[in-house]
């Protein structure tokens, strides 16, 4: 047993330099390697009782309701549809939705582009993707797909925004 503790403090996956400084020589510019080729040392028991070996800290999900489900977007129903103002230097009305996920947990998500035709009981596709001035929203709306339009006399981006190449004009 206390091998096998031992072994677990002293495995090589955590391993701390020490930096061992050498005497300079006069002034003369080296040409030789200024790295050391030698492996780093192991961590002594000492460092490892002082706590040298501590997990990293999780990052957190910037869209936590599909990755708990590992899927890239939702279907969900529109619970409220409204505007919301962004955060200090901007000024705006940013077009939000409270929406209810196919999981059944309710998220606030964020409707891109101009105009919009979503109101409540809209069914529309979810995905992730905060919007960064409005605290938060996290997730944004799929435009023109399900009962969410594309967005009208739109000339470039239009794969963001659900629209259709226009049709040339007959001359």
């Amino acid at each position: 047993m206390a091998v096998s503790l031992l072994r677990r403090f002293l495995v090589p996956s955590a391993r701390i330099p020490i930096s061992i400084s050498a005497p300079k020589a006069a002034s003369t510019p080296s040409l030789t390697r200024q790295f050391s080729s030698t492996p780093t040392p192991f961590a002594t028991y000492n460092q490892v009782l002082k706590g040298c070996r501590k997990q990293q800290r999780a990052r957190h999900a910037v869209s936590p309701a599909l990755r708990d489900v590992l899927a890239p977007e939702l279907k969900g129903v529109c619970v409220k549809v409204g505007t919301t103002k962004p955060k200090k230097p901007n000024s705006a009305e940013r077009k939000v939705a409270r929406v209810r996920l196919s999981t059944g947990r309710v998220v606030t998500a964020y409707i891109p582009g101009e105009g919009h035709n979503v109101q409540q009981h809209s069914v529309v596709l979810v995905r992730g993707g905060r919007s960064q001035d409005c605290p938060g929203v996290r997730y944004h709306l799929v435009r023109g797909a399900m009962d969410l339009g594309g967005v009208g006399n739109r000339a470039t981006s239009r794969s963001k925004y659900g629209t259709k190449k226009p049709k040339k004009a007959a001359a």
